[in-house]
């Protein structure tokens, strides 16, 4: 896995994200609540904070969870607040925080060895991939089918049925999610859907 992403809009970032199997699935993992570019900063800087150029999923799972949630809490804070954590959240909280990472690579390294690739590599059936993603914790049915588009539209994932089990985030062009941000004009594209989504939930339609 070695690409050209464009999700978090920034050079440092946007490279762990190509060429880390991991870094990739955390910046999913953490795409939720916040600006789809914070989110996948945010394996670049946990990768900074923990003093290596990628993320190792035996290293993060085997940390102490408070320690990890304080290492993520520091300004800026790679999650849920935005510029300005406030660090007067007991530890407890930022431990069931930032726990979710450590439970996918503990996930991961029960599973996979450790090595995020293998959850697709060698996998040749769409639906099969899909079930594989299901099972990683912090990964509902949507966000397994929109990281399953970004496999298929970016990475070069294919496997047989790939585009029907990622649903409607699999169609060429849809500007639906992260999986077909490609630079600030697609960025622009999606955000537009997302707001346009939303008014739609808001109004009832």
């Amino acid at each position: 896995m070695d690409v050209t992403l464009h999700l978090a809009q920034d050079p440092e970032a946007d490279e762990l994200l190509g060429r880390s199997p991991l870094a990739a699935l955390t910046g999913m993992l953490l795409d939720q609540q916040v600006p789809m570019e914070w989110a996948f900063k945010g394996p670049s800087t946990i990768a900074r904070r923990m003093g290596a150029d990628d993320l190792d999923a035996h290293d993060i799972a085997a940390r102490d969870p408070e320690a990890f949630a304080a290492l993520l809490s520091e300004k800026p804070a790679v999650h849920r607040y935005p510029g300005s954590m406030a660090m007067g959240v007991p530890p407890l909280e930022r431990s069931r925080e930032w726990g979710r990472i450590q439970q996918l690579c503990q996930y991961l390294v029960e599973h996979y060895d450790g090595d995020a690739e293998l959850v697709w590599k060698g996998v040749d059936d769409g639906r099969e991939l899909l079930r594989r993603l299901q099972d990683l914790p912090g990964f509902g049915k949507q966000k397994a089918q929109i990281f399953l588009a970004l496999l298929g539209k970016q990475l070069g994932v294919r496997p047989e049925g790939w585009r029907e089990a990622a649903g409607p985030y699999g169609e060429p062009q849809s500007f639906r999610s992260v999986a077909d941000i490609t630079g600030p004009d697609s960025l622009a594209k999606v955000r537009a859907h997302k707001q346009e989504m939303k008014a739609a939930k808001a109004s009832g339609k």
